[in-house]
């Protein structure tokens, strides 16, 4: 285990020596789990394809498998590797992310089942964080679940998910309380129909300015 502070929350490495970022990259490609940075929580890791890793983050946080996972990407063209975006979609994507924002929409079959519960449907997730991004980009999509133990209090700061996960995370990734400190919104989309899951920072109107622009 071991804790990396980030120096400027500004750059895309967030200050992290390169060699830095390179370890966590690999470790994520490992199997291994990181916490990491985003603007509304901190999120726990691992590789979206490796489900003996996907199956680690459901036991350390004790949570129910049946439960599904949201998965963060760095790109369009990376959500479109494991999920299928309508016109709606599309137009959510492409107007409110990276943000504060989780989309449920068809997953492609390259998708372990384990991630979404046996759902054919996957929370997508693009976290506006630099240094979440460029890790993302690098490793390839991960899970997007609050670093925290099931239904525990939001994680906005890593110091109590050192108390509670230890050793069995590999990296902490430290940068300070994230800048929102609230959950994202989560939207489901079907059939060019939206309905908001859970309310989080992105407002109904917001959402509702992105498809009608």
């Amino acid at each position: 285990m071991r804790i990396l502070k980030c120096v400027s929350k500004g750059k895309v490495d967030c200050g992290l020596p390169e060699i830095d970022v390179e370890n966590v990259v690999s470790e994520l490609k490992a199997g291994k789990l990181i916490v990491y940075p985003t603007e509304t929580l901190y999120g726990l890791g691992a590789n979206a394809f490796d489900e003996s890793a996907v199956k680690h983050v459901f036991v350390i946080k004790k949570r129910p498998f049946d439960m599904p996972l949201s998965v963060a990407v760095s790109g369009i063209e990376m959500l479109e590797s494991v999920a299928v975006l309508d016109k709606t979609s599309r137009k959510l994507a492409q107007k409110l992310m990276p943000g504060p924002i989780t989309l449920i929409i068809t997953k492609k079959p390259n998708v372990p089942d384990i991630v979404t519960s046996g759902s054919d449907e996957i929370g997508i997730r693009m976290p506006d964080h630099p240094l979440a991004l460029e890790i993302i980009r690098r490793a390839g999509p991960i899970t997007s679940t609050s670093a925290n133990l099931h239904s525990k209090p939001d994680p906005t700061a890593v110091g109590s998910m050192v108390k509670e996960f230890g050793d069995a995370i590999s990296t902490y990734i430290d940068c300070g309380k994230t800048k929102l400190g609230k959950p994202s919104t989560i939207v489901a989309v079907h059939d060019g129909e939206i309905e908001i899951i859970r309310s989080g920072v992105v407002t109904k109107k917001e959402i509702e300015a992105a498809l009608n622009g």
